[in-house]
């Protein structure tokens, strides 16, 4: 039988910690910090002025903010109204914002001006001052509706379909080891889902919320030690650059306090994993969590199940999933097809706007490609869009990729295929080199680890990033930009 109790509102627990403990820290980011009487305080004076640039309940408000106190306020302020916080780069171009904001269609829009003449703040308000009564407690209709370009590139909303309330929210908070109190530190962008979603649920649990502005290995180190952090925030791009800081530094550093260090954003090279799992020497403490954002179901392993099974992404926790070939006939284990989904119950997870659910007898698919094992682990490949047909053969990138990181040159890789008279297609590496390095010795290095037919026939060096700050690449633009070149 549904629920008879009514939902407790966001804003009810924030007011519930700041009673609690009101001197506590609550956020922190490069310039300072806020204790939680200062943030429930704070975020009600802003609610006040969002309300008055026209922000009701349901409305979107679009946060383009750096990381940050303020980001944090603007969700936070948008909850006591009963609006939707709506994350976006402040680093977009004009057009991919306008085009984001067409979608969205905010009342509000914080940080980057959408010259469309809507509601604007510049984010910078003064809040030490104002009215901050408390405000008529809302359940807003969702908590969240980030945004996702996916493999299409074509910008797209995903709404969030839990809507704000505490038991929304925070039902996810036991499978994700986010307890009450405790320190978590967020090493990545807010406008990315995890790293925004993760940090909103611990400070939700009474986590003082530890923000950098702008991930630096070495420094992300020191404030595990500083801070005393029991959480932590990384994807595998993160992950290599910590591993590849000088030896004495990496012994220097104090891991002792993390109780939950969760990987998630990409698939992580297993020379990386096991690094990891060899430097924290507490392999049940690293968790790899596979699922979208659309959080139809997920999957979850700790490291003392990675040892015994490398490479795979865990179990499903939540939700169901199936790998089926291209009839849609489920696949025996082992056998390589595209990862469905489908939700416990009937509430949907997320709604879309600017896309349409890829979907088929009730499941849905992000286009992930993998297998499951006999116990039913379930190992990634790469999408079906990004595998590369040579001569016939199936070349995965991401084995390619793991194979090339491993070079202590290379900070990270893209694979892609381009086109070729002879074989269809052949493979061609882009790398980011980190120091002296040929091309001809990373494609012998990668000779001894991988089939001839997967070697890269080309390689091209760059010192430029690969991959964005979640870890992740976009093949497919990387791909287009190369193929005038290639024809």
């Amino acid at each position: 039988m549904p629920s008879t109790v009514a939902p407790t509102a966001l804003a009810v627990r924030l007011r519930e910690l700041a009673a609690a403990a009101p001197d506590a820290p609550a956020l922190t980011d490069d310039h300072g910090g806020v204790t939680r009487r200062e943030l429930d305080e704070r975020s009600t004076r802003l609610a006040r002025r969002f309300a008055a640039l026209g922000v009701g309940y349901g409305d979107f408000v679009s946060i383009a903010l750096p990381n940050g106190i303020r980001h944090v306020e603007c969700s936070l302020a948008a909850w006591k109204l009963g609006a939707v916080p709506q994350p976006l780069s402040h680093r977009l171009p004009p057009t991919e914002l306008a085009a984001l904001v067409e979608i969205a269609d905010p009342a509000l829009v914080v940080g980057l001006d959408p010259g469309d003449g809507r509601s604007w703040s510049s984010g910078d308000e003064d809040l030490s001052t104002g009215d901050a009564t408390p405000l008529p407690d809302l359940v807003g209709p969702s908590w969240k509706a980030p945004t996702s370009g996916g493999s299409t590139g074509r910008p797209k909303l995903i709404v969030a379909g839990q809507q704000a309330s505490v038991e929304a929210v925070l039902a996810r908070a036991p499978l994700l080891r986010i307890g009450r109190d405790g320190v978590f530190l967020s090493t990545a962008p807010l406008y990315h889902n995890a790293p925004y979603m993760f940090s909103l649920m611990a400070l939700l649990q009474g986590h003082h919320v530890v923000l950098m502005g702008r991930f630096d290995a070495a420094r992300a180190l020191d404030l595990v030690a500083r801070h005393r952090a029991t959480w932590l925030y990384v994807v595998p791009t993160m992950m290599g650059r910590m591993l590849r800081l000088p030896a004495e530094v990496r012994a220097a550093a104090d891991l002792s306090s993390l109780r939950t260090v969760l990987h998630v954003g990409a698939p992580c090279p297993p020379h990386v994993k096991r690094g990891w799992l060899d430097w924290v020497d507490r392999p049940e403490i690293v968790i790899e969590l596979y699922s979208g954002t659309e959080a139809q179901a997920n999957c979850m392993i700790d490291g003392r199940e990675w040892l015994d099974r490398p490479g795979s992404v865990g179990r499903v926790q939540r939700g169901r999933m199936s790998v089926r070939g291209e009839d849609f006939r489920e696949l025996p284990p082992g056998e390589v097809g595209e990862i469905w989904m489908r939700r416990d119950g009937e509430a949907p997870t997320y709604r879309y706007i600017g896309a349409e659910a890829r979907e088929r007898d009730g499941w849905e698919s992000l286009g992930d490609m993998g297998s499951f094992d006999a116990e039913g682990y379930l190992y990634l490949a790469d999408r079906q869009t990004d595998m590369i047909l040579v001569g016939g053969a199936n070349v995965y990138p991401a084995e390619v990729e793991s194979a090339l990181s491993a070079h202590p040159a290379v900070l990270s890789a893209a694979v892609i295929g381009l086109p070729d008279e002879d074989y269809g297609s052949v493979v061609h590496a882009i790398v980011q080199v980190g120091g002296p390095v040929g091309e001809e010795e990373l494609r012998e290095f990668v000779r001894g680890r991988l089939a001839p037919y997967k070697v890269p026939r080309t390689v091209e060096l760059t010192t430029d990033p690969l991959r964005d700050d979640a870890g992740k690449v976009r093949r497919s633009a990387l791909r287009e930009a190369r193929l005038p070149r290639a024809s």
